[in-house]
């Protein structure tokens, strides 16, 4: 199964020192799919029009609404205070992953 994950950020004068501070921790989570939970298609920070950061988003592969709540609650972001709530909307079984996935190969 696919889903759209979206986490809006907690504003404040010290999200951005503590976003930095998680962001290694954040990646590694990322990469690792959540220890196997999740794979990450592609995802991206969020950026409001004075360009700071007010979230992050992705598209994931898991197996099934658990598992990709599962991942986005133990990224470092969320258990560390950043994210003020995830949004996990399941795409449509016709969804063309193959589509972007090809983003995610390093070459």
């Amino acid at each position: 199964m696919y889903f759209l994950m979206i986490c809006p950020h907690h504003s404040g004068a010290d999200i951005a020192a503590l976003r930095d501070s998680l962001r290694a921790a954040h990646r590694a989570w990322v990469a690792s799919g959540g220890d196997g939970l999740a794979i990450v298609l592609t995802g991206a920070a969020l950026w409001n029009e004075a360009g700071s950061g007010i979230g992050n988003f992705g598209i994931l592969r898991a197996k099934d609404e658990e598992s990709a709540r599962a991942f986005a609650m133990g990224d470092p972001f969320y258990k560390g205070g950043v994210v003020k709530r995830v949004e996990l909307t399941r795409l449509a079984d016709t969804f063309q992953a193959g589509r972007i996935d090809p983003l995610t190969q390093v070459i």
